[in-house]
């Protein structure tokens, strides 16, 4: 009996790594998802910026990203 107590604790810590695990995964995507959107964000700020500077009107800018 004390064996089979000792095989269910190990099943349980087991599927509790696994389920830790996927959590664990699961946040990284959600991290990685969010840093390359604020990313993506600030590339096309620092392009609009550029746009800017050669002398594109806003309505051309909004032209260029609404394609």
């Amino acid at each position: 009996m004390a064996s089979e107590v000792l095989m269910t604790i190990s099943k349980d810590e087991v599927e509790r790594a696994r389920l830790l695990s996927e959590l664990k995964y699961e946040l990284d995507m959600q991290s990685w998802r969010t840093y390359e959107n604020q990313r993506g964000r600030q590339e096309m700020k620092q392009e609009i910026v550029e746009l800017l500077k050669s002398g594109k009107s806003p309505e051309e800018i909004i032209r260029h990203y609404s394609v």
